[in-house]
């Protein structure tokens, strides 16, 4: 079995994590959260979405947000940009990467953003391609890519149907998401295992909703398999708006944890990451949605 030597964190907390928030999250927040966070040592972070804020009200901000960063060289920005008109906006700030996304289960298509699946990679060629035109790095998230609230469980073969889909209309790398956190070991092995039909290792990253508490071993297995990238949440913020009882991603800080003691290099400074968590935690009035941040701020408590 042999581990990768460093793995890659994609922080998803300011965009993924914060969306679904009901009280609003100031943008001098967001950007201070995206401060701390690349001071922690993360070098790739989805900041925001270019979505119509009628259906996300809590990215109405995105352009404020992203003119608020102070740019650190080294890290990448990217934001979510679900069609043309988003990315239009998007990319009057300068983003590193945009993200464009599919669900390999067409119930969840069809309730998410009111169209196929065909229909909506349909929608995202023209993104890609302006996006690649404009020399912007082209992202895909391939959403219940294990199991739908709808449908339940999602065959491999319709990951493998997406995930050839997304690679024809020139998306770059794919993230293979667990959204609703049902996946377990094998069922996440065959799910990359049929992305891995379409691209490269190097070219695919996991993305994993702890809702049952499998985020963690199906990590393990996807670096068992060698994937080396991974969406992770500071303080394990977010959920899933049409996925009733998903919970958030899985937290940066266990992620982090995990992976140092197994003597994985990642950057991040994990003290840094926790206090990251603590800041945003503090705002929404609640505590770190996080394993190792818990047990260690306890330690520091005490």
């Amino acid at each position: 079995m042999t581990l990768p030597t460093r793995v890659k964190l994609v922080e998803v907390g300011p965009r993924d994590g914060l969306q679904n928030e009901k009280q609003p999250v100031p943008a001098a927040v967001k950007v201070e959260l995206v401060h701390r966070l690349q001071d922690a040592g993360l070098t790739d972070i989805e900041v925001t979405s270019f979505v119509s804020p009628k259906w996300v009200p809590q990215m109405g901000d995105n352009a404020e947000v992203m003119a608020g960063i102070q740019r650190k060289p080294g890290v990448r920005y990217s934001v979510l940009t679900p069609n043309l008109q988003g990315f239009e906006a998007a990319v009057k700030t300068s983003p590193d990467e945009i993200v464009v996304f599919a669900s390999a289960s067409e119930a969840f298509s069809q309730k998410n953003i009111n169209c196929s699946i065909a229909e909506s990679i349909a929608r995202f060629a023209p993104v890609v391609e302006a996006a690649k035109a404009a020399g912007i790095f082209v992202r895909g998230a391939m959403s219940c890519t294990v199991g739908c609230p709808y449908e339940g469980e999602v065959a491999p073969e319709r990951v493998d149907y997406l995930a050839g889909l997304m690679k024809g209309i020139g998306v770059q790398h794919v993230g293979v998401a667990d959204t609703i956190g049902v996946g377990t070991p094998l069922k996440v092995q065959r799910a990359l295992e049929a992305t891995l039909k379409h691209y490269d290792l190097n070219d695919v990253s996991g993305h994993f909703h702890d809702t049952y508490g499998q985020a963690l071993a199906n990590t393990l297995i996807s670096l068992q398999m060698g994937v080396w990238q991974f969406d992770t949440s500071v303080a394990g913020l977010g959920g899933c708006p049409y996925a009733k009882g998903a919970t958030g991603n899985v937290a940066t800080e266990d992620v982090v944890y995990l992976l140092h003691g197994m003597g994985i290099d990642t950057g991040i400074d994990l003290d840094k990451l926790i206090d990251a968590g603590q800041f945003i935690s503090d705002f929404l009035q609640r505590k770190p949605n996080s394993r190792a941040a818990t047990a260690l701020l306890n330690k520091r408590a005490a």
